[in-house]
């Protein structure tokens, strides 16, 4: 039975990972850390003209991987590896989540430009694996980040998605421009509510746990 206040013709729930499912900022540090370390050992670079690289080409492309190996043939499989092997102890279950995703009706699809492992890390140590039906992430989309409208071809072509059936959930509010254009639902969340807000932003809330609660009760 589909939930009395849910959004009605959605069977698909695609969702963000980072900053979407759980607050990443700890983890997220760690993993920018690595990001950094990397890039100054593979290019033989001052850390600080690694982090503007890494800045410039995560700006740039939407995924520092992409500007990478654009620029410098940098092994994608190799970096997505290393700089996702963070602390996942800093990630903890949430019983009430979980039964929030739970209720949902249809598919649920995490889309990530993170790699090397890590979505299937982050919902094991979230307790959320066995609610997600698919992951995919930046490898899957041949290195074409969101917002990247070749990014969301190769989503719904891989997973036999009707966008105008389905739902975006992201943090990014650039990530939502795209998808809305191509038939998604969307919704934002986290802090930053713009206003006025762009017709692309039709659904708002501080966090997933809230916007859940405003569909599901």
């Amino acid at each position: 039975m589909i939930p009395a206040g849910a959004p009605r013709g959605i069977d698909v729930w695609v969702f963000d990972l980072d900053n979407t499912l759980y607050p990443a900022s700890d983890l997220y540090d760690e993993i920018g850390e690595r990001m950094t370390a990397y890039i100054a050992r593979a290019l033989g670079i001052e850390a600080e003209h690694a982090l503007a690289l890494r800045e410039r080409y995560f700006h740039d492309y939407g995924a520092t991987i992409t500007g990478l190996v654009k620029h410098h043939d940098i092994d994608a499989r190799d970096y997505l590896h290393d700089v996702h092997l963070a602390d996942h102890s800093v990630l903890s279950a949430d019983a009430e989540l979980r039964a929030l995703l739970a209720r949902l009706p249809g598919r649920r699809i995490i889309h990530t430009n993170g790699g090397g492992g890590h979505a299937e890390r982050v919902l094991e140590s979230l307790n959320l694996s066995d609610l997600f039906d698919g992951i995919f992430d930046i490898g899957h989309a041949a290195l074409a980040p969101k917002p990247q409208r070749e990014a969301f071809d190769r989503l719904i072509a891989a997973h036999a998605i009707d966008p105008r059936r389905a739902m975006l959930i992201e943090d990014t509010l650039r990530n939502l421009e795209p998808a809305f254009e191509m038939g998604f639902a969307t919704a934002l969340v986290g802090p930053v509510h713009p206003e006025p807000r762009p017709a692309y932003v039709q659904h708002w809330a501080r966090d997933v746990k809230g916007l859940l609660q405003g569909w599901l009760g």
